[in-house]
């Protein structure tokens, strides 16, 4: 899975052109109603709206594809232990083991509402550079320890993963060779171990430098925000449509049609 989902924040989009702020508090307002959805027909629609979004934020498909596709294989063995464990009605038996279609219907709604939510959050984090959607959180008055532990740890990550290649480098160039015994173990014992001191070490360092330029507990940027009615439009429609899902789901109109499925 890519680390770096904003990899294509400069793409030219409508939603790339959506005010930071504004953005970030619209689409998390649908991604909490789509968290809150109890039935599949509302799931598949919210499913249509995270991908009519993604769209429209003209990610490259292929980088959504990459990404997504980790996803799906963590999801999968949804679809094994739910219809066998969910104590529900048991429509037949495989093999002997008892199986539930309505645990079915369980792991198909975790597997599409979990999707729906990674499709957002990458149009949300895919169309904007993260420092800058972060500086977006602290403006809305989010904790700063918060923001700031946020922005750090994604900095940080790829040092870490850089340094882990530089030291994976210099083990092979002194003859290094993994393998199913006790010694590789060790020695990636020893290589785990030396990543945590050196990674406490620049830690170390980096914070009395920050301390020394002056570091007080906030960050101070030179991003500017500057919202126009069109940003706001744009959050209402997404807005409405949240809601409308909400409604919907809670009112129960699918149930009937969802129950007739099974």
């Amino acid at each position: 899975m890519p680390l770096d989902i904003d990899r294509h924040a400069q793409t030219a989009s409508p939603v790339q052109r959506w005010d930071p702020r504004i953005k970030l508090v619209a689409l998390m307002v649908l991604i909490f109603a789509t968290a809150l959805l109890k039935t599949l027909p509302m799931v598949l629609l919210a499913f249509v709206v995270a991908a009519a979004l993604l769209l429209l934020s003209r990610i490259p498909l292929g980088f959504v594809a990459h990404t997504v596709k980790w996803i799906v294989l963590f999801l999968l063995p949804f679809f094994i232990l739910l219809p066998v464990t969910y104590p529900g009605t048991v429509e037949l038996h495989l093999f002997g083991i008892p199986f539930a279609m309505e645990g079915v219907r369980l792991a198909l709604l975790i597997v599409v509402k979990s999707l729906v939510i990674v499709m957002i959050a990458m149009t949300l984090f895919g169309s904007v550079r993260f420092d800058v959607a972060m500086v977006a959180l602290q403006r809305l008055k989010c904790p700063s320890i918060i923001v700031q532990m946020l922005l750090f740890t994604y900095r940080y990550i790829f040092l870490f993963m850089a340094e882990m290649q530089r030291m994976d480098i210099a083990m092979k160039a002194r003859g290094f060779i993994k393998g199913p015994n006790f010694y590789t173990l060790k020695v990636l014992g020893g290589f785990v171990g030396t990543l945590l001191i050196r990674s406490f070490e620049r830690t170390d360092r980096i914070y009395k430098a920050m301390l020394s330029k002056g570091y007080q507990g906030e960050l101070h940027t030179l991003v500017e925000f500057r919202a126009v009615p069109k940003d706001f439009m744009k959050a209402a429609l997404v807005i409405v449509v949240a809601v409308a899902l909400l409604a919907l789901d809670l009112a129960g109109l699918f149930q009937i049609a969802e129950q007739s499925w099974y």
